[in-house]
């Protein structure tokens, strides 16, 4: 059944010039992407995210850490990109001047065509090595099925830095980490900068990322949100649309193209 947007829904994106795409776990939550909590099933359900996401666990068990990441990455290369990823990579064709800025960690906007998305929180496919200088890396050649379980295949030997050495680690923010300094500052001058910004599947609740869409804002750009459930963005946003990504965003892109037509 086909979204129905409000009246008027769509002309802030049809007559944007500067557009800011800032998505959160529930657009990869469509494509069977568990969120972060969830993503400990199976042998793994014995564990908690802080046991696994630190600084502080890879040093101690780096083959534990390593071998869940591999697992986390074996369940995204089998999702795909959903309608929501489809129609923010159909947004940025629409308005050339758009950037896509993520919370979440997987290749899924890539893979449906956006072209270099800002990770806020690092990438699962964009390892690099522990010292100083952080090499990038390189993913083993042969991933990890997602059966693999601590004990039971799970605990995986990082790579070795080709440059250096020192041991890989995956490529995402840990608790306790800041945000790469690099994605936080293009997307701060984004989110200054925009006509329009779209916050989709994010609970607004994550910070320093949930400060992106209030930046927009106060910057004077319109703030759209896109989510099935009322959020703390819902008092910056000037438009609410309940709903899913996938459900929402293909109407909206729809919609949008019709009123530049009609321009």
């Amino acid at each position: 059944m086909e979204y129905a947007l409000p009246p008027d829904a769509a002309a802030p994106l049809g007559q944007a010039r500067r557009v800011v795409v800032f998505t959160g776990a529930g657009m990869s939550a469509e494509s069977g992407v568990p969120t972060f909590r969830d993503d400990l099933t199976g042998l793994w359900a014995r564990f908690d995210a802080m046991q696994l996401a630190t600084p502080e666990a890879f040093h101690t068990d780096p083959d534990l850490v390593w071998g869940w990441y591999e697992w986390r990455r074996a369940r995204v290369r089998r999702a795909k990109p959903n309608p929501g990823h489809l129609a923010t990579a159909a947004i940025e064709a629409l308005v050339p001047d758009t950037v896509v800025i993520t919370q979440n960690v997987d290749d899924l906007h890539e893979r449906a065509g956006s072209r270099s998305p800002v990770h806020l929180h690092g990438s699962l496919f964009a390892p690099r090595c522990i010292a100083e200088d952080a090499h990038p890396a390189a993913l083993p050649e042969t991933p990890h099925g997602e059966t693999a379980g601590p004990d039971e295949g799970g605990r995986v030997p990082p790579p070795r830095c080709r440059h250096c050495g020192a041991l890989v680690r995956p490529g995402v923010v840990w608790f306790g980490e800041a945000l790469p300094e690099a994605a936080l500052t293009a997307a701060v001058e984004a989110a200054v900068s925009c006509d329009v910004l779209l916050t989709v599947g994010t609970s607004g609740v994550v910070y320093p990322a949930a400060e992106i869409p209030r930046i927009a804002a106060r910057s004077g750009a319109t703030v759209m949100q896109v989510n099935p459930e009322p959020t703390p963005l819902d008092e910056v946003c000037a438009i609410n649309l309940r709903g899913t990504a996938a459900h929402v965003l293909p109407a909206l892109v729809a919609a949008a193209r019709d009123a530049i037509g009609t321009t």
